[in-house]
This record gives C-alpha cells, sequence and structure tokens, in this order.
C-alpha cells in the first residue's frame, strides 16, 4: 500500500475542527507511543517524526512517556502492532505513515478511550482518530527557485517514490518555481517505488547525472541522492523531510525539514489540559510545521536572497505555490490568471502541469 496518498475526496474538510468534542478528563501523565515506516536512521522522514517525539518528552518531562517501533510494514503487521500498543496503556498513538490508515481506523474501534493521530491521511471513522498532515509543497517553491537558477544544462531531475498527489503536488511546484526564474528548464522525473531504498534512490540519482541532470530533488527519505550527487563536481541537491546537514554546504544547498515536534507537544499537552479534540491538520510554512533550512553560501548571492524571497513570500500569504495561468500537461487550463487552487484540487493532484514531459506511471 502506497504511504501519505491524499484523495480529493479527503479534501473538503480539511483544515476544520471535526465533530466530537473535546475529551472532558484531563490527565496528570500521558503514554504517547509512535508507529513508524522506517527506520529511525534513515536520515529523512522517519528520523524526523522520531525527532519530533524526542522534542515532546523534552517539552513536557515527567508527564510524558513515550514509546515507539520502526520499520513496521503498512499491513497486518500494522494492525497487530497498534493493538499491542493500545493494550500496553499508550494514551495516544500516532501512525506515521499514509498506509496505516485502515489499521489505525480499525484498531480505533475497538479502544475508544485510546486517542488516535494518523499522519497524511484521511479517514476519521471514530470520534477518537484525527489526522495531521504538513504542506511540504511549499517547500519546493524554494527548491525549484534554486533550481531554476543554478542548473547550467537546463535541466534539473525530481526522484519520486510513488506517482500520487503528495508526490505530485510537490513535483508540479517545484517544476513551476523553476519555470518561473528559467523559462528554458526541463524536467527529469524518474519513479523509484519506494520511500526508502538507499540502492535505488542513489541508481535514480546516478542515471539523471549521467543524462546531465545538475539539480536533483528527492520525494524519497534516505540521503542516498545527496551522497550520489557528491560525486559529481557541480550538482546539487536539497534536504528531504530533515535537514541532511552532513551534505552541506553542497550537494545540500537547503532542505525542507518537516518540523512535528511542536504538533506532538500541542495534541498531548491537550490530552493533559483535557481540551482535546478530533481534528484534521494540514501546516505549512506559515505556522513552522515546514521549515526551509539554511540556504548556504555555495550558492551566489543573488540566488540565495532569490530563494530567501520565494520562502517569506510563501509564509507571509502573499505567494502561493499554485497561481494561474496554469495549465494541465494537455494544455488544458486548469487555473485562470490570478486563480489558486482550493485544498480540495491540490489533495486530488493527478496531473502533470503543462510542460512536463512524459506520462504519469499507472
Amino acid at each position: 500500500m502506497k504511504r501519505r496518498t491524499l484523495l480529493a475526496t479527503a479534501a473538503l474538510a480539511l483544515g476544520m475542527t471535526v465533530g466530537g468534542g473535546a475529551f472532558a478528563a484531563g490527565m496528570d501523565h500521558v503514554k504517547a507511543c509512535f508507529v513508524y515506516v522506517g527506520p529511525i536512521g534513515d536520515g529523512g522522514y522517519t528520523y524526523q517524526h522520531n525527532q519530533g517525539r524526542l522534542d515532546l518528552e523534552k517539552a513536557l518531562g515527567d508527564k510524558v512517556e513515550t514509546a515507539y517501533q520502526e520499520s513496521v510494514p503498512e499491513g497486518a503487521d500494522a494492525e497487530r502492532v497498534l493493538t499491542q500498543m493500545a493494550l500496553g496503556g499508550c494514551n495516544i498513538i500516532f501512525t506515521t505513515s499514509f498506509g496505516y490508515m485502515d489499521a489505525t481506523n480499525a484498531v480505533a474501534k475497538k479502544f475508544p478511550d485510546v486517542k488516535f493521530e494518523h499522519a497524511t491521511g484521511f479517514k476519521r471513522e471514530s470520534p477518537n482518530v484525527s489526522t495531521y498532515n504538513a504542506r511540504f509543497y511549499e517547500g519546493r517553491v524554494v527548491q525549484g527557485t534554486i533550481a531554476g537558477m543554478m542548473t547550467k544544462s537546463n535541466k534539473i531531475g525530481y526522484i519520486g517514490s510513488y506517482p500520487i498527489p503528495e508526490v505530485l503536488r510537490g513535483l508540479n511546484a517545484y517544476y513551476l518555481a523553476a519555470k518561473k526564474v528559467n523559462p528554458d528548464v526541463e524536467l527529469s522525473v524518474i519513479w523509484a517505488y519506494t520511500w526508502f531504498d538507499p540502492a535505488k534512490e542513489a541508481d535514480a540519482a546516478k542515471a539523471m547525472i549521467e543524462q546531465g541532470v545538475d539539480v536533483i530533488a528527492q520525494h524519497t527519505d534516505s540521503t542516498a541522492p545527496l551522497a550520489e550527487a557528491a560525486k559529481t563536481p557541480g550538482v546539487i541537491g536539497f534536504g528531504q523531510a530533515s535537514d541532511m546537514a552532513a551534505y552541506k554546504p553542497s550537494p545540500r544547498v537547503t532542505s525542507t525539514i518537516d518540523n512535528w515536534g511542536p504538533y506532538y507537544i500541542k495534541r498531548v499537552q491537550a490530552l493533559l489540559d483535557g481540551t482535546y479534540e478530533q481534528t484534521d491538520s494540514w501546516e505549512g510554512i506559515a505556522s513552522g510545521e515546514v521549515e526551509i533550512g539554511e540556504i548556504t553560501d555555495a550558492l551566489p548571492p543573488e540566488v540565495k536572497a532569490a530563494a530567501e524571497a520565494a520562502r517569506d513570500a510563501i509564509a507571509d500569504g502573499s505567494r502561493h505555490a499554485f497561481t494561474g495561468p496554469i495549465n494541465k500537461q494537455d494544455g488544458t487550463a486548469w487555473l485562470a490568471d490570478g486563480q489558486t487552487p482550493p485544498d480540495g484540487d491540490l489533495l486530488g493532484m493527478n496531473f502533470y502541469v503543462e510542460g512536463i514531459k512524459g506520462d504519469i506511471p499507472q
């Protein structure tokens, strides 16, 4: 099952508090548990969720106890792990991968007094299930700006995990931002069909570099693409999900960081206070849930300034990642001049924008 897929049908209620009301009784102590799809040492997505768990411990001290299980497959194993956690005294369980959605909802029905929080999902079949996500695509505006200005070959690359809306949003935002500053830019896409497989990710980066790509973005979880980029002078890339600072100042010239700590702290604090409610959250750069890592001096001053301006404009709301006129790949109109899309369109995105070559795998 593909992690973190978001469907259009899920979108309409996003950002609003969902029915169910507050869970009235406060608590003196909370046991918060986490289920991870990859190893905490992946250097990317799972690593950053675990950093959020550590932030939670630091913020709430002896009021919270945490536990986690890493590398849990998205299937029957997830339901087994969740059941064990619920039986083991977890008061709130964060399931951090899209493929845990059905298991999360199934187990939640059996344990109505346990709170379940599902990352990037949309099903909330019981009052004790909430969902949360981050607007990762906003960070691609910064990356695309850098890519369009820095490429010498006019060939930029994107390593995608699965051709699902979450990944397509980022890919399209990256390309549009690059095209805005460099009309001659061309995008190469390689689908890895994995979230975490360093060998496959490295092979994808190597193939792109051999094709003349000199700026590579990724929506996969390991540092392997950056390690591959480091072998070829002049090739740059970006940290994904975590800072990947080991590759600064180049090839990692900036990063998109998933900052989960504040959300985890807020939700556990709400349990302690007795103000916890079922919610559906989708935050981005403005709230700090998506952070832009240090933009290094490996970039020329004018490129760094343009990247910072893009970041700040997204943060203050003066720029949207998708602002018309934008057509779909087949030339049909999507957004009129100055128009921005509703969240439902973003959550169900299943197309390339005009100018990207190739087909989306089915």
